[in-house]
This record gives structure tokens, sequence and C-alpha cells, in this order.
């Protein structure tokens, strides 16, 4: 024993020697975390660089340190708005948080082709959330299904002080199954808890409550000389991310002859059926799928970060629900009948209105103040109305003129500023490049022969 102890201590000292590892780094202030960094990376601008982005307001600064750790700087992204939304009847102007071009503007561009042709309609709308209890059981399902009428009732005794605040807000648990074992996995067993979390996002809540129902599943299972005689063991208590009965439906719908104008040169027949064509390939090969889903996330992403929400969560969500039947498909459907152009959006989300950084960061705040303050359901329509009007700028883009042309035309200011055009220089360049394609190349060649 003691001669592992000296060998995990020798290999802990080597790791600890090793050039350019940091010992202690959390207990660095922060002046002392930026020096040592600059130091390894022997860049005399490091700290210049990080001052920079830091806010100057001292307690501004320090609550923003304070919602991750080791925080030496702040990273910024762009904050635009897509103006025009109209989703069931009502006129959204939807901040949107992301750094690639043309997102922003094919929101922006879907958005106002809809407002004239009936916005964007939900469906059906629903916001039930799921935990889960793992744990080890050797005494066989059938005897958990024989006790499973007290253990439910035990574990709702155990949760209803957590749940006291959440149900006067019209949330609280709705469900406690047990779930059929898996032959994957022997003797492992789960209880599933189902959740209403108002205009919470309910993390927190969901995690609190699964954690003191798995210790009272723990201590019902040791007051039971028939459950006490198996072999019990917790494995962990935790919420899902995935959310399938958490989602919205959404569609746009118009007459095929109101797509006439959708691209010039083109009827709104030849655009529907190409368009129903793209979406099909969408549905049957996971390689355009992929990017067909990565497409509406860009938008539903884009809100879901303004808003102060976790988008990591809903990019888990989306994905999972996608791949639902064994095969990752669109999550946008497309239907031609009868005349009518019908494009629907299922997207699960997860998101809330209060909670978390909704009101802690200033700039989540005022996106919520400038959608008027909306409902955690409200606020899931908005993204996926965000989502649905990106995802039918690129099909649109994709299926006339080809995605690189709006593309990269919007990609020009980067471009731009990567090679250090000046300001008349950019002018110059915009004039020249609003009838010539866009490429990096290009808008280098272009300059060096301004410049000479």
């Amino acid at each position: 024993m003691n001669s592992q102890r000296n060998m995990a201590r020798k290999s802990k000292d080597q790791h600890m020697n090793t050039p350019g590892f940091i010992n202690g780094f959390s207990r660095m202030t922060r002046e002392e975390q930026a020096h040592i960094l600059q130091k390894i990376n022997n860049n005399t601008e490091f700290t210049s660089l990080l001052e920079l982005f830091r806010i100057q307001d001292p307690a501004l600064q320090e609550r923003f340190e304070s919602f991750s750790e080791n925080t030496i700087s702040n990273f910024h992204l762009p904050y635009g708005i897509a103006p025009n939304f109209l989703i069931d009847g009502q006129l959204f102007h939807i901040p949107m948080v992301i750094e690639e071009s043309s997102v922003v503007a094919a929101a922006a561009r879907s958005a106002r082709f809809w407002y004239s042709r009936g916005g964007f309609q939900t469906q059906r709308i629903s916001t039930e959330k799921t935990g889960q209890i793992h744990f080890s059981f050797s005494g066989g399902h059938p005897l958990l299904e024989q006790h499973f009428p007290a253990i439910r009732a035990c574990l709702l005794k155990a949760a209803a002080p957590l749940e006291e605040g959440m149900k006067k807000r019209g949330g609280g648990i709705t469900g406690i199954q047990l779930q059929a074992g898996n032959p994957e996995t022997p003797g492992l067993e789960q209880i599933r808890v189902s959740f209403q979390t108002a205009d919470a996002m309910g993390a927190n809540f969901i995690n609190s409550c699964l954690e003191t129902m798995a210790q009272a599943l723990q201590a019902f299972a040791g007051s039971h000389s028939d459950l006490r005689a198996s072999h019990y063991e917790p494995v962990m208590a935790i919420l899902s991310n995935y959310t399938p009965d958490s989602r919205v439906h959404m569609k746009v719908q118009c007459s095929v002859d109101q797509l006439n104008d959708v691209y010039p040169g083109m009827d709104g027949q030849t655009f529907a059926r190409r368009f129903h064509r793209a979406v099909e390939v969408a549905c049957h090969d996971p390689f355009r799928a992929t990017t067909h889903n990565k497409g509406i996330m860009n938008g539903s992403d884009a809100v879901v970060l303004a808003t102060g929400n976790d988008f990591r969560a809903t990019e888990a969500a989306a994905h999972a629900y996608a791949a639902r039947n064994g095969q990752y498909r669109s999550l946008s459907k497309c239907h031609l009948h009868q005349g009518m152009f019908t494009y629907e959006l299922e997207l699960p989300l997860s998101v809330g209105s209060i909670g978390g950084l909704t009101r802690l960061h200033p700039l989540a705040r005022l996106s919520l103040d400038i959608l008027g303050n909306p409902n955690a359901k409200q606020l899931m329509k908005i993204i996926a109305a965000a989502g649905m009007a990106n995802n039918f700028g690129a099909i649109r883009s994709l299926v006339t003129e080809g995605i690189q042309k709006g593309h990269m035309k919007l990609h020009l200011d980067n471009i731009l500023s990567q090679l250090n055009a000046g300001k008349e220089e950019a002018i110059k360049a915009k004039k020249h490049f609003h009838n010539h394609n866009v490429s990096h190349q290009a808008v280098k060649t272009f300059l060096n022969e301004l410049r000479s």
C-alpha cells in the first residue's frame, strides 16, 4: 500500500515539474493568472488584450466573473436584431447573439417574407421535463414493481418541501414511473420523474428534487427486509436534457402562387418543388440532415444565447430528437397539397424566462425586455420561429442562387478586416463586389491592384 502511495506521489510530482504546468491556478489573483499565462505563451500583448475586453465598471465585471471560474477577461460576440417576426399574430423584433455571417440577415429576410403571408403559427406546445434516478438492484424488477406504490408515495413525501414554491407558480412533480429493465444493463434500474417548471428552465429545482428522492429511496430500501436482502446501490440522480415532452411545433403556410416572388426568374411552382425535394433529402440522408438541422440551430441558439439560456442543452435535445426513430433526420418537414405550401418545424426546447442568467446578465435581461418579457411558452415559440426562419432562408438560397453568393457578400467585411483595408478601400471593394463573386483571394487581389 505504501509503495502505491509513493508511486502516485512520484507521478504527481513529475506531472507538476512538466514545463508549463500550472499549480494552484484557481488560488491566484487575476493579475497573477494573466502574468503566468503571458510568460508561458511569451506574448507581450497578452495582458493588455485581456484588459481591453474587461468591463470598466468594477461591479459589473465582478458579476460577470461570478458566472464561471478562473475568469481572466470576457469574450465578446455580436448582438444583433432580426426584426418583424409575426408569431401567432404578435410582432417581435428578436435579439440574436452569433458570430456567423448571414444568420441574422437570413432570419430577418425570412421574417419579412412571411410577415405578409400569415407569419409563424404555433400548432402545439408542451413543457414537461424529465429527471432520472438510476440505481443497482439485484432483487429483480418484479420485486420493485411490488413495492412501487409505496416507493412513489415515499418519494413524493420527501420532495414535498422542495415543491412548495414551484407549485405556487403552477409547476411541480407531475409523475413518477418505474422504467422497465434494460437487458443491455442487467441489474440497473431507473425511476423516471416528470416535472413542470413554470417559467423557469428548472435544472436546479429538478436536480434538488431528484437527489432528495434518491436519498429517500435508499432509506426505503434499507427499511424493508425483502429489499434489504438484495444488493441496492445508488448510481446517480440527474435531470435529462432530452425533452421530447417539452417541445414546440410551428408552421408557415401560403399558396404556391404566393411564392412567385421568392426569387427573380423562378415561378412559385418551381421554387416549391425544389424546396420540397431539398427537405426530402434532409429527411432521409443523415449527412444532409446534420447540416440542415445545424441551420435551424443557427437561429435558435442565437436567441437562446441572447436570453441567457443554455444552448448546449437545446442542441443536445434537438439532435437526440432528430434521431429518435433510429436514424438522424431533418427536424423540419415540407408539404405540397392542393396548391398549398406548408413548412413545419418540431423542436424540443427547455428554456426559462426567469432564473439563471436571464436576469443576472444585463444583455439577457435587455433581450427579454425587447421581447416584451415573454413567459417560457412564448419564449419557446420565439426561439423556434428564429430557427425556422433561418432554415427557410438557407434552403431558399440553396435551391436558387446557391449558399455562397449571399454568405460571402456578408462575409466581405470580415475579409476586408483581415486584410487591413482602410475606409476608402472598403467602400471601393464593396462597390466592386456588388456584381462580382466574393472570395478571400479575389478580395486580396482587388486590394493589391488598388494599392499598386
